[in-house]
């Protein structure tokens, strides 16, 4: 299998990116990897990391998209930027998996309109991991689509079942709407009809949640539009950045026996509660595998995402997607 990376996206680039894709080399001693950007830039990392160029393959772009280029025009103007190159590398089928960390609106953009949707979606959706205590719960749409409709939300669900069933062994996964109340009458319009739209469906459809849901174990994949989804993701890091370091600053104030008791402990839990260790958020709904890091993400994250990347496109989810989105279409035809 070979994975594809833009090694120039995201605010660490090409670093933290070299450096995790050299970690997830030697995490998939079976896998490929597909260094696209500067021959140049990327060769100086590796050099600097002592690395072997053995299972590495570097293509070379000319240009960088950057974190705050409008999406659709960086991705036209820009037709050797990495992101467009190795999106294209997936596309032609040199690559299994693609993964960038960088503009997420033009890697988005750059998956619509190179690798196309899958059969029978209408509209691809980001998924994202959060980890709560009881385990991993997912939720989309986190911001490729601020207008959504019914049908959407559905599949998003369908998609995202899929995801947590193949990739996280959640094996009956608890789907809800994110809403503003438990009863199926409140909520807007969108959420009321998507409502009706999965309680036909063949999903595991539980109802509605609310926003404590998505950490309180109710709920294995929570659906909304990409506007809400955004909002709820940002907060969510936020908040958990602002907690964790309140938290490690009050222990740092602690005596010493007390320190060196609770800061391996609390050390652990916020590595285990950190969204880098799920890797990236895959674009479900096109027609390959798009794997969305965190503009910020380090080394860690990075090799998380490919790891991502190689157990999606083994597992085929892409293959069952097609085949649970088309039974979807027809119980609501």
């Amino acid at each position: 299998m070979r994975l594809a990376i833009d090694a120039m996206g995201g605010d660490n680039a090409p670093g933290e990116i070299i450096r995790g894709a050299l970690a997830a080399r030697d995490a998939l001693p079976e896998e490929e990897f597909v260094l696209v950007g500067d021959r140049a830039a990327v060769e100086a990392e590796l050099d600097a990391a002592g690395a072997s160029r053995e299972r590495i393959e570097i293509v070379h772009a000319s240009e960088q998209v950057a974190m705050a280029e409008p999406p659709v025009e960086a991705v036209r103007k820009k037709p050797d930027s990495s992101m467009r190159r190795a999106v294209e590398v997936m596309a032609r089928g040199e690559a299994d998996a693609v993964v960038s960390a960088g503009n997420t609106g033009a890697f988005v953009a750059a998956a619509h309109m190179i690798a196309r949707r899958l059969p029978g979606v209408r509209r691809p959706g980001i998924s994202v991991v959060l980890p709560a205590f009881h385990g991993p719960v997912v939720v989309i749409d986190v911001g490729a689509n601020v207008d959504s409709r019914p049908v959407h939300l559905l599949q998003y669900g369908v998609m995202a079942s899929v995801y947590a069933r193949e990739v996280f062994n959640i094996t009956e996964p608890r789907v809800g709407i994110l809403s503003i109340g438990e009863e199926s009458a409140k909520g807007n319009e969108l959420a009321r009809e998507a409502c009706e739209l999965m309680e036909r469906s063949r999903l595991r459809f539980c109802g509605n949640a609310e926003g404590r849901d998505i950490f309180n174990g109710r709920f294995d994949v929570v659906v909304c539009d990409g506007f809400v989804g955004n909002i709820v993701l940002k907060t969510v890091e936020a908040l958990a950045e602002s907690v964790f370091e309140t938290i490690m600053q009050e222990v740092g104030e602690m005596e010493s026996e007390a320190k060196a008791a609770l800061l391996p402990v609390m050390t652990d839990l916020q590595r285990r509660h950190d969204a880098e260790e799920y890797g990236g958020a895959p674009l479900l709904g096109v027609d390959g595998v798009v794997i969305i890091s965190h503009g910020n993400a380090r080394a860690r994250g990075i090799a998380n995402a490919l790891r991502v990347a190689a157990t999606y496109a083994r597992q085929q989810v892409n293959r069952i997607i097609v085949q649970e989105v088309a039974q979807a279409r027809g119980r609501n035809a």
